[in-house]
């Protein structure tokens, strides 16, 4: 082989190994940003030292679907709150419609109820 060659496949060499080396930099900053907003989002379930919950939160504790819960916000039954678009509600609420709309209602076991919502 001649000089030439080699040095050209070394030039290619350290071309490949620039281009993953951007690659890797890349995926790592999208995993830190990703993991920040994971983050944030963890955090941002706390509104003025209460815990809030989402739809889906809420869904799944009650096992009532979404139009459930915009039926019972529509009635005004179940107080929530909008923030960056989304509906929240806030544990006091819950607990407040839960106590006032289901038989036999204990805090402790908030998470056992199904739907029985009058």
């Amino acid at each position: 082989m001649d000089t030439y060659k080699i040095e050209r496949l070394l030039h290619l060499l350290m071309e490949r190994l620039d281009r993953q080396e951007k690659m890797i930099g890349d995926l790592i900053f999208r995993s830190q940003r990703q993991m920040a907003c994971q983050e944030e989002d963890t955090e941002r379930k706390i509104y003025n030292g209460e815990r809030l919950y989402d739809n889906q939160d809420l869904c799944l504790m009650l096992q009532v679907s979404k139009r459930s819960l915009q039926r019972y916000r529509t009635l005004g039954i179940l107080p929530y709150l909008m923030l960056r678009q989304k509906t929240y509600y806030k544990e006091s609420d819950v607990e407040r419609f839960l106590a006032e709309h289901i038989d036999c209602f204990q805090k402790e076991k908030m998470a056992d109820y199904k739907a029985r919502i009058r």
